[in-house]
């Protein structure tokens, strides 16, 4: 059965829709739930490290976007969210046709958001765990988001 439409739901879609960053990296955005987003990102030469990994500033991106928009499904639409602090731990090599990013909400409070994500490898059709985050997120009350920025290529 489809849900009703959300007006959250729909803002954190548009906001990623203009993150030229994600964009840049080829990332999108198929899952947001009330605290709770998903980011695919697919493996391609121009986000690789010497080895041929995904490199670890890439996965960072993803983790800290799919945690932070997890969040910005929880806060009032007059307000936006900013990343304060994460910290990740790197795991394994980030390695396959794509990763995923699952971010969700742990606890949400009026000025602060703590928020974790995990970073999947996806490899013939196995979840391989390749990094971990914690992150605190501000939320900005009467800041709303830049909205003349135009949608990302």
């Amino acid at each position: 059965m489809d849900r009703p439409p959300s007006p959250a739901l729909d803002r954190v879609r548009t906001s990623f829709g203009r993150q030229a960053a994600m964009a840049l990296i080829r990332a999108t955005l198929p899952v947001v739930e009330p605290g709770r987003t998903e980011i695919h990102l697919p493996h391609w030469d121009g986000i690789e490290q010497q080895h041929g990994f995904i490199h670890g500033g890439v996965v960072g991106m993803i983790a800290d976007s799919a945690a932070g928009y997890a969040a910005m499904t929880l806060v009032p639409a007059e307000a936006s969210v900013l990343t304060v602090e994460y910290k990740m731990n790197l795991m394994a090599p980030a390695e396959g046709e794509r990763l995923i990013a699952r971010g969700e909400v742990v606890r949400a409070g009026r000025t602060l958001i703590v928020t974790r994500a995990e970073v999947l490898a996806l490899r013939d059709g196995a979840e391989r765990l390749c990094a971990l985050m914690q992150q605190t997120i501000m939320v900005m009350h009467a800041r709303p988001e830049k909205l003349d920025a135009p949608p990302a290529a």
